[in-house]
């Protein structure tokens, strides 16, 4: 059974973001998954910093490595800040890939297979954002899917903060791209 680790980019509590992979998430539970859905507010760490790397690892950064030890699959959903990445998603990915007294380099991401989502209010739909995503997850050893699923004036798409979508077509969309992520792996 695929073993998949699911988290949003983005901290806001009714993100768009946490939103549309919660439905991702419910096709690759449909497709006979196994998925754990962690908040990257649970792993706060500090602005990464070599200097303070050196002295010592994160607890929460090697809780989060741990976590990404123990799945084969990411699925990650982005929101697009300022053309590129969140810093915090972005801040949580570096200090995973480092070297921590029981992994080494890149080693929590190495081999495995991730799928990828934004949303937003946008016309693009946080598209700009997957680029970036892409390169970071490639230089790591993780094979990206090559669909990539932007969804467009998300808030057209749900009824106010309800995590319910009311857009058929693009739930639909969703589901498949969780279910493609099983089948990969």
């Amino acid at each position: 059974m695929a073993k998949i680790l699911a988290f949003a980019g983005s901290l806001r509590e009714h993100s768009y973001n946490r939103r549309v992979l919660s439905i991702a998430v419910e096709g690759v539970r449909e497709a006979g998954g196994d998925v754990t859905v962690v908040d990257l507010r649970d792993y706060p760490m500090p602005i990464f910093d070599f200097d303070e790397y050196e002295k010592k690892f994160d607890d929460n950064a090697l809780r989060f490595q741990e976590m990404l030890m123990e799945h084969q699959g990411l699925l990650i959903a982005s929101p697009e800040y300022n053309g590129s990445l969140p810093g915090g998603m972005k801040n949580a990915i570096d200090w995973a890939s480092r070297k921590s007294h029981k992994y080494g380099m890149y080693e929590v991401f190495k081999g495995k297979t991730a799928a990828m989502i934004t949303a937003s209010p946008g016309s693009f739909g946080g598209l700009r954002c997957l680029g970036h995503l892409r390169g970071v997850l490639t230089i790591m050893g993780i094979w990206v899917l090559p669909a990539e699923i932007a969804v467009p004036f998300a808030g057209d798409k749900f009824n106010g903060d309800n995590t319910e979508m009311i857009d058929e077509k693009t739930k639909s969309i969703l589901k498949g791209h969780g279910a493609a992520l099983v089948s990969a792996i």
